[in-house]
């Protein structure tokens, strides 16, 4: 009788583990990606598991993320050519965010939503479900702004725009940023500047001469086919 009562118990308390473990899994996202081995040249498809960001744990995430991802180079491809961007290790979370977003493909099949005349030309935003679906699993969450770094928004850099949520701190976006067509520097102090541009600085120019409505979104989508660490 006594071994049969703690069979139960035992069979109940691995039950109750099972059930937290599910649960804890529950908020990670399964992906599949397919990693170059590099002695036998070959391709490995690996399942890894990324968290879901919010505002609780997506500092600490890129704190530990920056730390093994230091990649700065990355090429933006859009309908208007090429765009070759250096990322600045000094704002170490906002690289590492772009970088995350980049190897996610968040920004794939975006957008040039916004384009001011001799001013800024600002990425990120899409219609698109398919994007609108990725980006949900990725998660919700602000960046801080990181603006004492000694940055101007000179022409060519690219910084972070505020979120449209209006907030005292000024939290930025993570799936949008903006880069400069022209001098700027009545925006330091206020928006994160996390790089500059390598190459490619007449795409900028040829996107900033496009014709917009409005509200400066382009008559003709600019699209960003794909972003690429390189």
């Amino acid at each position: 009788m006594r071994l049969f009562s703690g069979l139960v118990i035992f069979l109940v308390l691995c039950s109750c583990k099972n059930d937290a473990s599910k649960a804890k899994v529950l908020k990670q996202e399964n992906t599949t990606i397919n990693i170059k081995d590099i002695k036998s040249d070959s391709i490995i498809t690996t399942k890894i598991e990324f968290p879901y960001l919010d505002e609780t744990n997506a500092m600490d995430f890129f704190l530990e993320y920056e730390k093994d991802n230091k990649e700065q180079n990355v090429r933006i491809t859009t309908t208007k050519g090429i765009i070759e961007i250096k990322l600045f290790n000094e704002t170490k979370f906002h690289r590492a965010n772009f970088i995350y977003l980049t190897k996610r493909e968040a920004f794939n099949n975006t957008q040039f939503h916004r384009v001011v005349k001799n001013f800024i030309i600002q990425g990120g935003n899409t219609d698109n479900v398919d994007v609108a679906r990725k980006r949900r699993k990725i998660g919700h969450y602000l960046l801080p702004t990181d603006t004492k770094r000694g940055f101007k928004h000179h022409r060519g850099v690219i910084s972070m725009p505020s979120s449209d949520i209006e907030n005292p701190h000024k939290l930025a976006s993570p799936y949008e940023f903006f880069i400069t067509q022209k001098d700027s520097y009545h925006l330091d102090g206020n928006y994160t500047i996390f790089g500059k541009v390598t190459k490619g600085l007449d795409v900028v120019d040829k996107i900033n001469a496009v014709a917009t409505d409005k509200a400066d979104w382009p008559l003709h989508n600019i699209y960003i086919e794909k972003v690429d660490v390189f």
